[in-house]
């Protein structure tokens, strides 16, 4: 398992793969010639989700890059003032208009081989720009939401983000809204982001990178070597707008760490500079500085059991939600803060970077309407339950220790903090969510 965020650059330096623009879709998991491999069965105890980081870059207000502000936080438990980037708008210095602000998000669906098996990207496409992370939803209310039980079962829902009734929002949207407690009708604040679908490409995986996988439910997956896999993503940014923020989107394509059974890394985001010490060094302080994001899709069945059983909303676009978030408010991998840990998420272990997603991995709840891959799991049992899954957020203030907390929405009901420590609020059951990180 994972024991602790990697934050430094894995090695690209591994030979790129074949990689062919517009390839067609097969279905995903299927053969697409004849298969020369049988599906290898991994036990649950050894797909332990988990995300992680690559790069990271110091910017300047010249550099070239996506739209973004620079902010500081006092954290008065080291007394310690934390400066931080994220993307968009300054919510505490703008007025009117200029508190939105749209990024474009450059989507490359990638469809992935593997001695005659395929797992595309494109087949998961339209799910994906249906779904709350590039549509509009309600955020009032869900009907479900994850239970506190350590098996993170599905559990009620109810009131979300109360404040926003009537206001129809992407989700990115309505956490950063949530975070700095600008919500509502008047509220002027926005991030957006204008998808823009790129031509899908293909990558065809060497035997001794991958290894075609089946979980307990029949769901058969990809286990993927993570530094092979990041010298291949590294390819695609090189052609990619510095401004725009280049998602690829992969479906199944799970990653490992050193050895097959050190999975599974569902996402990460990044940055990659290209001034002096990595490209150009005749930039004038306006190099590009690159981020990104890669996330796969997750079939229902794969990490989710049965009837809102375990890990329930470890599927559909949860890794892509965590890892936008995490970009939105660690855009270039550089923000610290003062060292967290936190029994929901022991694979991280004691870790000081603001990476949002990292202590609420697998807590998430109910939004949208799903259809796709919403039928039974290869084993006849059901997993999927008409919804699609995003991933609850820990907030800036739960980072900064900040208490009371009169940074972000206030919570559900009236609490003595004030304001909610993730996204979720009360909705997140698990009392280190109710007030602010603890340290290790």
């Amino acid at each position: 398992m994972l024991g602790r965020k990697l934050s430094l650059l894995l090695a690209f330096a591994v030979a790129a793969a074949a990689l062919t623009a517009g390839a067609s879709a097969t279905p995903q998991g299927k053969t697409g010639g004849a298969a020369t491999v049988e599906p290898q069965l991994f036990d649950d105890a050894s797909t332990q989700a988990t995300t992680t980081t690559e790069g990271g870059a110091t910017v300047l207000p010249t550099t070239r890059t996506i739209q973004h502000w620079w902010g500081s936080t006092l954290d008065p438990n080291n007394g310690i003032t934390y400066g931080y980037n994220m993307a968009g708008v300054d919510p505490n210095n703008c007025s009117g208009a200029g508190c939105s602000a749209t990024i474009e998000a450059d989507i490359t669906p990638i469809d992935v081989n593997y001695l005659g098996v395929t797992f595309n990207g494109t087949d998961v496409l339209a799910a994906t720009l249906a779904s709350p992370q590039f549509a509009n939803n309600d955020y009032v209310s869900t009907p479900y939401a994850t239970a506190g039980a350590s098996n993170l079962p599905r559990g009620a829902g109810g009131t979300l983000s109360q404040d926003e009734k009537g206001v129809k929002l992407q989700l990115e949207d309505a956490t950063m809204r949530a975070q700095f407690n600008n919500t509502g009708k008047n509220s002027n604040y926005h991030l957006i982001l204008h998808p823009n679908v790129q031509p899908a490409v293909t990558i065809n995986i060497p035997q001794n990178q991958a290894v075609y996988a089946v979980s307990r439910r029949g769901v058969t997956y990809l286990r993927v070597n993570i530094s092979w896999w990041s010298a291949q993503i590294q390819n695609l940014e090189s052609t990619a707008d510095p401004t725009h923020l280049p998602v690829y989107l992969t479906n199944n394509v799970l990653l490992y760490i050193g050895s097959p059974g050190n999975c599974c890394v569902i996402g990460y985001h990044g940055t990659r500079a290209a001034g002096f010490g990595a490209g150009n060094t005749n930039s004038n302080g306006n190099a590009p500085v690159q981020t990104f994001a890669w996330a796969s899709w997750v079939q229902p069945g794969i990490y989710a059991r049965p009837n809102g059983g375990t890990d329930w909303a470890l599927q559909d676009i949860h890794a892509l939600s965590h890892e936008i978030a995490e970009w939105a408010d660690d855009p270039f991998v550089n923000n610290t803060v003062e060292p967290w840990l936190t029994p929901t998420a022991p694979q991280y272990g004691c870790t000081g970077v603001l990476e949002t997603g990292d202590p609420v991995v697998a807590i998430g709840f109910a939004k949208g309407t799903n259809t796709f891959q919403q039928g039974p799991n290869p084993n006849g049992t059901q997993s999927a339950d008409g919804y699609y899954h995003p991933e609850d957020e820990a907030l800036l203030p739960w980072f900064m220790r900040t208490s009371p907390n009169t940074t972000s929405e206030p919570t559900q009901s009236p609490s003595a903090n004030i304001g909610r420590y993730t996204f979720m609020g009360d909705l997140n059951p698990f009392p280190g969510f109710r007030q602010p990180a603890t340290g290790c």
